[in-house]
């Protein structure tokens, strides 16, 4: 088994070993994965931290070996780029710039296959999970674009969007809406929501298709055309802008 590293700040992710094949998640700065099959000049990986697994241009990562791999999974003690776009500076002198969530490898990841120069005000460690913080960072991102696929500031798609304030919250979701649903605990009704619940949509058909974070004030944070926050009731999302509901509400989970 061979493994790589994301050494640059976001990697798309793609459905088959093509350029025109569609971009079913991303990859950040800092992520490993396992490399499952090469194709010409595409690799099959599948990423540590959800097991999500996808096409990437192999030009793209770096191989590490198995020691090195093992030492960077993610865990509570990561810490994470704070800002939009982050700069760090690498041992080639160059500068780079990550995108908010990007994890690097700190005192407690030896070995790392790059050194990563950074100041520590740039970065946080995983927040304790809270609604309130859940919401607040979330909040942090109105008018993020929507992008399918997308899992950074620079585009989301609904669950990339939930993932993403989640895990740096050290709770561990999975990539796509209709697998988050699958964990945590359902709420009875939706009066019992609380800041930081997931919300889940579905369509005629009863398939989950949208997730979004429950806010204050009853209304919802959530990605649909941009991240935007928008009015949430027993029926679902009211979209005042447009004078309608635009997602039927199937559930609310909580997740800590």
């Amino acid at each position: 088994m061979e493994y790589g590293f994301a050494h640059l700040p976001l990697i798309p992710l793609r459905l088959d070993d093509e350029d025109r094949s569609e971009m079913i998640s991303q990859v950040l700065f800092g992520e490993v994965f396992e490399i499952l099959e090469k194709r010409d000049k595409w690799s099959l990986i599948r990423l540590e931290y959800d097991r999500y697994s996808g096409w990437v241009d192999t030009k793209q990562f770096m191989i590490i070996d198995e020691v090195l791999y093992q030492n960077l999974r993610w865990t509570d003690g990561m810490i994470y780029a704070n800002k939009a776009l982050q700069s760090i500076q690498l041992d080639n002198n160059a500068i780079d710039f990550i995108p908010f969530g990007s994890c690097i490898p700190t005192e407690q990841n030896e070995g790392s296959p790059l050194k990563i120069s950074y100041r520590n005000e740039d970065f946080s460690k995983i927040s304790a999970a809270k609604g309130e913080s859940i919401e607040a960072m979330a909040a942090n991102f109105h008018n993020a674009p929507y992008l399918w696929g997308g899992k950074s500031c620079l585009g989301f798609d609904c669950s990339g969007f939930t993932q993403l304030i989640f895990k740096l919250h050290g709770i561990k979701l999975p990539r796509d809406a209709s697998l988050q649903v699958t964990e945590g605990n359902t709420l009875s009704f939706i009066g019992e929501a609380e800041a930081g619940d997931l919300a889940f949509f579905d369509n005629e058909e009863g398939i989950i298709t949208h997730v979004g974070i429950v806010a204050s004030n009853n209304t919802i944070i959530h990605a649909s055309g941009c991240v935007r926050t928008d009015k949430l009731d027993h029926q679902g999302i009211f979209n005042e802008e447009l004078g309608r509901y635009t997602h039927k509400l199937r559930l609310i989970k909580r997740y800590f």
